[in-house]
């Protein structure tokens, strides 16, 4: 009983924080119906849970199932925190070896890839509070602090402190008032949005 009540507490925070952050819908109904990238988290938190039990080949066909109904491809030996969000879904991929913090949000055509064929921690890590605007392409072990905003269709290879701005290719750092609200900051440079 336990179990299902965290299952259940969980899917309603995950709905809570979708609802909060997308304007297109108020109703926690209608983003758990037709939010593919709300679709793509649950079915990674199951995956995810098989992966950890050993059982690899039924996980990774999970996570196929998911990528064909949804668009969005996230292994299943990715670290998802809670409260993260997708929004619009099409094209975002997440690797193996990602690490995604608490209350992240990422947009449409996201990569968090990988920059090595070796089995070592190749894919980048994402702390609490990150946003990444659409088609941004995070590669490598790279660490994005808290707070930190990625802008669209920028190219990350390196670190990227908490609390700041990554825009371009290669992407350029700019650091945010540390007083600042970081979603409130969202609205100051528009190569943040989509």
């Amino acid at each position: 009983m336990a179990l299902l009540g965290r299952l259940l507490g969980g899917v309603r925070e995950d709905l809570d924080a979708a609802v909060a952050r997308d304007p297109a819908t108020s109703s926690r109904l209608e983003m758990a119906l037709a939010s593919p990238g709300l679709h793509a988290v649950w079915t990674h938190r199951v995956s995810h849970a098989m992966w950890k039990a050993g059982a690899r080949l039924p996980a990774r066909l999970l996570s196929q199932a998911a990528r064909a109904a949804t668009g969005v491809e996230i292994h299943p030996g990715a670290q998802i925190g809670r409260r993260f969000f997708i929004d619009h879904g099409m094209g975002v991929v997440i690797g193996e070896t990602a690490e995604v913090g608490d209350d992240v949000m990422l947009y449409h055509g996201v990569t968090l890839g990988g920059r090595s064929m070796e089995p070592v921690k190749r894919h980048p890590t994402l702390g609490d509070g990150v946003t990444v605007g659409a088609g941004a392409k995070i590669l490598g072990d790279v660490l994005l602090g808290h707070g930190a905003q990625v802008g669209a269709n920028a190219v990350v290879t390196k670190d990227v402190p908490s609390m700041a701005v990554a825009t371009g290719i290669p992407a350029k750092v700019r650091r945010l008032d540390a007083a600042a609200d970081p979603q409130a900051t969202l609205y100051d440079d528009p190569a943040i949005w989509i």
